[in-house]
């Protein structure tokens, strides 16, 4: 076994050690060998290779492979490919022998992520191009997709190393096109991280006074969610239900656009943050019931704001969120969103398509994720497509609201808003 200097570093192998031993689907021997395996093919592709910071490259892919596995649930070959995925621009090893080392699927991943532009041109018939490029891998293997979000996210989270320059353009392409694809692939901690960096780096000043003044705030909210939940975590112990319960701030950055479209102070926020409810269903039939039983109970303690009812299990949103969300009168005299949604349903509101697919269990019928990817493979493949025209009609979709509209004979259609 070849263990080339750079890995003899240690807080690189420390790094490694520590992923794999967190690592969810490294649990057999074989799928460990097959990662270390590829974490080896990297070390010698980058060996003497440092990043902007000073550190050994090979601790961005090590962190992309973390993101990947722990944050998105991708499985081993996504994980393989995530630790590869820089491999091929080095010119250390050829497609061929990556193709005989790690298979077909994981190459044309690897391969997928090296024809994708490390960055969007100022030029913009280029940038739509590029766009273009990199939404075309939808189609082909989400995968590919879904480890470029991981990337960014890295490179965002270690954004301070760079000049202003290179900090607000990347900032502006994180916020402008990767969050809103994080967000329509579900996946909704990585959206809203890569929004609050970007905003953190946008617009400092309002990023500082926004995230000073929630700290500050935090001791107060932690008491008023405590008195809050006490009677909602005593009727839910009756129902026999192994619940957790946490106060969500909201974040830095949806709070900002709520203080730029009401154009109101951070003080006249209301809504500042949620309750969440997360349950074990007894079954996956039965969890719509339960979930209307755990939010009769809330609005028999408080009063619901009626406008502010949103039935996301019933009718899930086209990205696979599923949840049921209500505002209530609190103790304070004041207003509190509570979100109400199974394990199941937290999982795939987080981690979005990984999680999608872990659930769907050999359920046929098409999911509004899959009809998405199906229409946007549709528009990017048409040839006789304008860049530029494309690129207006998918960002228009990412960041349009849905409206589900009933046709005459009841039938449910979800469009943009």
């Amino acid at each position: 076994m070849i263990v080339p200097d750079i890995a003899q570093e240690v807080n690189v192998k420390a790094l490694f050690d520590d992923f794999i031993s967190d690592c969810p689907r490294c649990i057999t021997t074989d799928a460990r060998t097959r990662i270390y395996n590829a974490f080896e093919v990297a070390a010698i592709a980058h060996k003497g290779q440092r990043r902007a910071s000073g550190e050994p490259f090979i601790m961005h892919p090590i962190a992309v492979a973390r993101i990947v596995s722990s944050e998105i649930g991708l499985g081993v070959k996504g994980i393989i490919a995530a630790l590869l995925h820089d491999v091929l621009e080095t010119d250390t090893y050829s497609s061929k022998k990556l193709d005989e080392l790690f298979g077909p699927k994981v190459l044309y991943i690897i391969e997928g992520l090296t024809k994708l532009p490390v960055g969007f041109s100022k030029n913009t018939s280029n940038q739509a191009e590029n766009y273009r490029k990199l939404l075309l891998t939808l189609s082909d293997d989400v995968r590919v997709v879904l480890i470029k979000l991981a990337a960014r996210l890295h490179n965002i989270r270690t954004l301070s190393v760079l000049s202003a320059t290179e900090r607000t353009r990347i900032a502006a392409e994180s916020l402008d096109l990767y969050a809103p694809l994080a967000h329509r692939l579900g996946l909704n901690a990585i959206k809203t991280e890569m929004e609050d960096l970007s905003l953190r780096y946008l617009h400092t000043e309002a990023y500082t006074e926004i995230t000073t003044k929630v700290r500050l705030g935090k001791e107060k909210r932690t008491a008023l969610i405590d008195t809050f939940t006490a009677p909602i975590r005593s009727e839910l112990d009756k129902m026999g239900l192994k619940y957790s319960i946490s106060g969500r701030t909201k974040s830095t950055y949806s709070i900002w656009k709520k203080m730029k479209r009401k154009n109101v102070p951070f003080e006249e926020v209301f809504d500042l943050f949620a309750v969440r409810i997360v349950f074990d269903a007894n079954s996956l039939e039965s969890e719509r019931n339960q979930c209307f039983s755990i939010y009769s109970l809330i609005t028999d303690k408080y009063p619901p704001k009626p406008d502010r009812f949103r039935d996301w299990v019933t009718l899930p949103k086209e990205n696979g969120y599923e949840a049921l969300h209500t505002t209530v009168f609190g103790p304070d005299a004041g207003w509190i969103e509570v979100q109400v949604r199974t394990t199941r349903m937290d999982e795939i509101a987080e981690r979005g398509y990984a999680a999608h697919w872990k659930y769907k269990n050999g359920e046929t019928r098409e999911s509004g994720l899959e009809r998405w990817i199906k229409r946007t493979k549709e528009i990017l493949k048409n040839p006789d497509a304008n860049a530029l025209e494309t690129l207006d009609d998918f960002k228009l979709n990412l960041f349009t609201s849905e409206i589900m509209v009933f046709t005459p004979k009841g039938e449910i259609i979800s469009l943009p808003k």
